[in-house]
């Protein structure tokens, strides 16, 4: 897949499928618009999707929300997924100023698109005055097919990123799972701790997740780690690890840390997945490093037992 985030690349030769949107979490509803794409692509047409580098809402509105998926996460999911190219556009004052009429005119031209597939509620150009009424009206001018995709819903409610962050906010990682067709994860690569976990016999992989990251409450859950194309189990700490003294300051710094079940590889600095599939007990601080191994003990089980049911 190629991945292109500056608008002066912004040129493709051959015909093109196209989708937009935020893509904040790449839920099922997302998911419906990436295959009608790798539909296209089958038909020969480059499966191509159109995004923003930062939510517009944090610019417009100063919107503080923290993401289901960074830039980086996105260019991995989307590339799983046999898309052609990403476009992780700037948000930059040109474009949120752009009049809809102009930005179909030149994502359509720039583009190549022959083919545009968007959800009932794409919203673009300035002040989202775009939907897929005007990419109706305007399709038989540029010479592009339109598939509107209606919104999917889950216990009688519209599949949306909100829905599923205020799902992980609330620590329901099986509802989240659910709406976004696969576990809540976090993408990073494992660091060197504090190396306590090993002089209890319990290792840990430790990644630091991006400032914007969204972070289930803090606690432990039932994971799993992606690991070069494998999938391994596991227990995941959310959290300021209370119980371990801080190198520096006052308090550990918020990060995610797996003990992986019968995993004896050293995968210091290597590129991770951990997924969240379902919260166990909230992080607390333990009066001694043998009551924390007890009951780290005890959430192994906790974590064998429910991936044996599933």
């Amino acid at each position: 897949m190629i991945c292109l985030q500056e608008i002066e690349q912004f040129h493709i030769s051959e015909p093109t499928a196209l989708t937009i949107g935020k893509f904040d979490g790449l839920h099922r509803g997302h998911e419906e618009l990436v295959r009608r794409l790798l539909r296209k692509q089958r038909r020969g047409l480059k499966a191509v999707v159109f995004t923003f580098d930062i939510p517009p809402k944090k610019l417009t509105q100063g919107d503080g929300m923290r993401l289901l998926s960074t830039n980086a996460e996105k260019r991995a999911l989307f590339e799983e997924r046999g898309m052609d190219y990403l476009l992780q556009c700037p948000f930059t004052p040109k474009i949120m100023s752009m009049e809809p009429e102009k930005f179909v005119e030149w994502i359509v031209g720039a583009l190549n698109v022959k083919s545009i597939v968007v959800g009932e509620d794409c919203g673009f150009g300035h002040n989202r005055r775009g939907d897929y009424k005007l990419l109706a009206q305007l399709a038989p001018e540029y010479g592009y097919e339109l598939e509107v995709v209606k919104k999917l819903q889950f216990d009688g409610r519209d599949i949306s990123s909100t829905y599923i962050r205020e799902e992980i906010q609330k620590g329901n990682m099986e509802t989240a799972a659910m709406l976004l067709g696969h576990p809540y994860s976090i993408d990073g690569t494992v660091e060197t701790g504090n190396q306590i976990g090993r002089t209890i016999g319990i290792p840990t992989a430790n990644i630091e997740a991006e400032p914007d990251k969204l972070l289930p409450p803090f606690g432990v859950y039932a994971a799993s780690i992606d690991f070069e194309h494998e999938r391994y189990y596991g227990i995941a700490n959310v959290g300021r690890k209370p119980t371990i003294k801080p190198k520096h300051g006052d308090q550990n710094p918020v990060g995610v840390e797996m003990h992986i079940l019968h995993f004896h590889k050293d995968i210091y600095c290597e590129p991770v997945r951990i997924s969240f599939h379902a919260f166990e007990r909230p992080e607390v601080k333990f009066d001694s490093i043998s009551d924390l191994q007890a009951q780290i003990e005890r959430d192994i089980v906790f974590s064998e037992q429910y991936f044996e049911k599933i």
